[in-house]
């Protein structure tokens, strides 16, 4: 006779071997020493260390909430691979229909319940419509930022990106989860641009 209990630990051990592939998706991103990109799990856990030390510059979120969104929210990267803010030519509808169809596939070897709690926090996250969410997603923008500044322009120099690009793909995403992180970011972006014309 099936045992419930051994099917659901099937199920999430299933899972988490599944989402183990994120370690091979390569991000755009440097890492701040700049001796390689790092990858998205990477990404997910620093990120997850930003919502644990700069909560306080947010208002009324739901710390463990944003910190769980933003372990999960690349894991559609799996399926639907990264897809660079800088990037050219992405068709945005359909990457949103290949990340739907990503989160549904892989939240779904979950037992049930609990792959509809973590599909509602990645579709939460998506709609950046509460307060956790839209500072999650600001996190999520501040990171590569930091880690452009660090590294001498990172992404922005390989891409020929404009400090007013910067500020209108950067900042206001950032700025609606989180007006003060936004303040510091703008400073380090206009340090970045203020070096490079000097040097150049």
């Amino acid at each position: 006779m099936p045992d419930p209990a051994t099917d659901r630990l099937h199920d999430q051990l299933a899972f988490l071997a599944e989402v183990d592939k994120l370690k091979s998706i390569l991000r755009q991103s440097p890492l701040a020493n700049g001796t390689r990109k790092e990858n998205s799990a990477e990404h997910s856990w620093h990120l997850a260390l930003f919502a644990i030390t700069l909560s306080e510059h947010a208002e009324e979120i739901d710390q463990l909430k944003v910190v769980q969104m933003l372990l999960i929210h690349d894991i559609v990267e799996i399926d639907a691979g990264d897809s660079p803010l800088h990037g050219t030519g992405c068709d945005k509808s359909a990457l949103e229909q290949r990340e739907r169809m990503a989160a549904e596939r892989i939240f779904g070897l979950l037992p049930h319940g609990q792959g509809q709690k973590l599909m509602a926090l990645w579709l939460e996250f998506e709609a950046a419509d509460t307060p956790s969410a839209r500072f999650a997603k600001a996190l999520d923008r501040l990171q590569p930022l930091l880690l452009n500044t660090l590294t001498g322009g990172g992404t922005w120099t390989e891409n020929n990106v404009t400090e007013q690009q910067v500020v209108d793909r950067y900042g206001p995403t950032i700025e609606r989860g989180s007006p003060q992180l936004w303040l510091e970011a703008r400073k380090r972006v206009r340090q970045h641009f203020g070096n490079s014309a000097r040097t150049a």
